[in-house]
């Protein structure tokens, strides 16, 4: 059985543009810290890793879509610009569009972390070179496949739906989610994804405590005008409580008005529920998620992550 977990929100702690020096009380070093960078973005600090997922930090797509029907006008400011991260291990893009693999973010943190390494799907390795990631740092997989990141940290690919679970000619996922064992963590991030035949068992296999889940949903005017949708919150909350996932994190809202949900009707909704206490939360900007081992005593017994929230 996993360990457990005690989940701790600080708003107002920054994005840190470094990598953090070691706590002087290493007991007190939270095994996993996560930042929202809007969208489905993440940065996330465990294993003594830097990593980044899906970080759309410019504006590129309110230059493409300029003058059409759907601008993609940003609701909130860049937290943070890209050419100010330093130290970063690992950036994972789960697909090709734009707010997952920019072309306004991914050379600057190419350029600003020479070290840093790129994994995109590999339906998507060649887009990302026209995107400006160097080739040479880039590393592709296909849904199964697993890279070693050292020291028991490892990312292994996943298909997601998006809506459809679609292949390119190669028989390659056009889209994919990522499970990160990460500083003695499973960590799932979906990428852009609704519920799919086989996904509960990939779960179930993977035993993932956290999951990062994105819940604008999607509907039919969307689908006609070329948006393709995603979990809605409920569907994450079945997800979440169905395979069962300790805690799941809702995201992918409040950065394009016309594919969002109302954060607050969604805060309403999960505080009218008491069962959801502690099992899923939804992102908030500005706010380090820190995650603590909790002290079991001396029976040694072990139950599932708390996702207390204090």
């Amino acid at each position: 059985m996993r360990p457990p977990l005690r989940l701790q929100r600080r708003p107002g702690e920054p994005i840190p543009l470094r990598r953090e020096a070691p706590s002087a009380a290493p007991a007190l070093e939270p095994a996993l810290s996560a930042w929202w960078l809007g969208q489905a973005g993440f940065l996330l600090q465990g294993g003594n890793l830097r990593i980044l997922v899906d970080p759309y930090l410019s504006d590129s797509l309110a230059a493409k879509y300029r003058g059409q029907r759907y601008p993609h006008l940003r609701m909130t400011p860049v937290p943070v610009r890209p050419e100010e991260l330093r130290d970063l291990d690992l950036v994972l893009a789960s697909h090709g569009h734009s707010d997952h693999l920019d072309p306004g973010t991914l050379p600057l943190l190419a350029a600003g972390n020479p070290r840093c390494r790129f994994i995109v799907p590999a339906s998507c390795r060649e887009l990302a070179v026209a995107r400006g990631v160097p080739a040479a740092a880039i590393a592709s997989l296909d849904a199964g496949g697993r890279l070693d990141l050292g020291n028991g940290n490892q990312v292994e690919a996943v298909p997601a739906a998006h809506e459809q679970l679609d292949r390119d000619g190669n028989g390659h996922c056009l889209y994919l989610g990522f499970i990160l064992a990460l500083g003695g963590l499973r960590i799932y991030h979906s990428g852009d994804c609704i519920p799919y035949p086989g996904l509960r068992e990939w779960l179930h296999a993977a035993e993932p405590d956290l999951a990062f889940l994105p819940v604008n949903g999607r509907d039919a005017v969307r689908a006609a005008n070329g948006i393709a949708g995603n979990f809605t919150l409920e569907e994450a909350i079945a997800l979440v409580l169905s395979v069962p996932i300790g805690l799941g994190i809702g995201h992918h809202f409040g950065m394009f008005d016309f594919n969002t949900l109302d954060p607050r009707v969604a805060a309403r909704h999960l505080e009218s529920r008491p069962e959801l206490a502690g099992r899923f939360v939804l992102a908030e900007p500005g706010s380090r998620y820190a995650f603590y081992p909790v002290n079991t005593g001396s029976t040694g017994n072990l139950t599932p992550l708390s996702g207390k929230v204090e």
